[in-house]
């Protein structure tokens, strides 16, 4: 039976070196998965949650991330996305290549050496910030437009930039390699699913480890060996993630996000929102709007 998760057929047809899509949906797939080629992507925009490997981060505009071959991903965009009356959409531009792409060239000759590299570090997922981050989507945007060898060449210029760039940095250990198998792939993507569509609400672990096939305790073993913190932990950074994100848009009070992100009474919000980010909700909100006003007098 074809698993909906794994790509079937190779990403780049036979008679190409490399594929590019600028994508624009309502929201990115939200399916975790894998695939044997290399993935460029950078989000022009959307926002939502980067689970990469054994890593959780928060994304949003100009996102631009490099991740090795087999290594399990999904750019999950938050709730709102999903509703039905949802006006909200995404773009990414994506490219897919081989390590091959140049035939052999790339393995065997000095000049590729630090490509080489780049290629092996890309094994752990690379996050590309800062300056690195503005030339390699211009690039990128410009890649979409060119042909034939141009096309190579502008390529090569984008892989070169970023493995001379002291702007990356790595996602994910390589521990959570021997986890990439298909079913566990499958596995992780149903209790991910789970978590994403009900951490508004009370979730029990019983629920979670029915979802994995499991009984309690194996699952959270199982949990923190595949993401490397205990099922608990991950919730509630997923939670607080969530109500960073309401802190900012400041639409409702700060008992009410605290609902909203599932946490149970106000005190407990205002807790576990201290112990994750250092601060408490609404000195985390000032501080922001501190932040954003701030500029806007300084040109004004």
């Amino acid at each position: 039976m074809k698993k909906s998760h794994i790509i079937p057929k190779s990403l780049i047809p036979e008679s190409k070196s490399f594929v590019i899509r600028k994508q624009v949906e309502p929201y990115f797939d939200p399916t975790f998965h894998l695939h044997p080629e290399f993935q460029l992507s950078y989000v022009v925009e959307g926002e939502g949650n980067r689970f990469v490997g054994d890593s959780i981060k928060p994304f949003k505009a100009n996102d631009l991330v490099l991740i090795g071959p087999n290594l399990p991903h999904v750019w999950r965009s938050h709730n709102p996305y999903f509703e039905k009356d949802s006006t909200l959409s995404t773009t990414v531009v994506v490219i897919y290549f081989h390590d091959h792409f140049l035939g052999e060239t790339i393995e065997n000759k000095e000049e590729f050496e630090r490509i080489r590299h780049l290629f092996q570090r890309s094994q752990c997922g690379i996050e590309i910030t800062g300056r690195t981050q503005r030339e390699v989507s211009r690039l990128m945007n410009d890649l979409l437009l060119l042909k034939g060898a141009e096309s190579i060449i502008q390529l090569l210029r984008i892989l070169n930039t970023i493995a001379l760039s002291d702007e990356c940095q790595l996602i994910t250990d390589t521990h959570s390699k021997s986890y990439n198998t298909e079913a566990e792939t499958d596995r992780m993507n149903k209790v991910y699913e789970f978590i994403m569509k009900n951490f508004q609400r009370k979730i029990n672990l019983e629920d979670v480890a029915s979802i994995a096939s499991m009984t309690c305790t194996s699952f959270s073993r199982y949990f923190k060996s595949r993401v490397n913190q205990s099922f608990s932990d991950f919730l509630k950074e997923i939670r607080i993630e969530y109500a960073c994100k309401l802190l900012k848009e400041d639409k409702m009070n700060i008992d009410r996000i605290g609902y909203e992100c599932g946490f149970l009474s106000p005190t407990n919000f205002n807790k576990q929102f201290k112990k994750v980010t250092g601060k408490q909700p609404h000195q985390y909100r000032n501080e922001y709007q501190k932040m954003v006003i701030e500029p806007y007098h300084q040109y004004h």
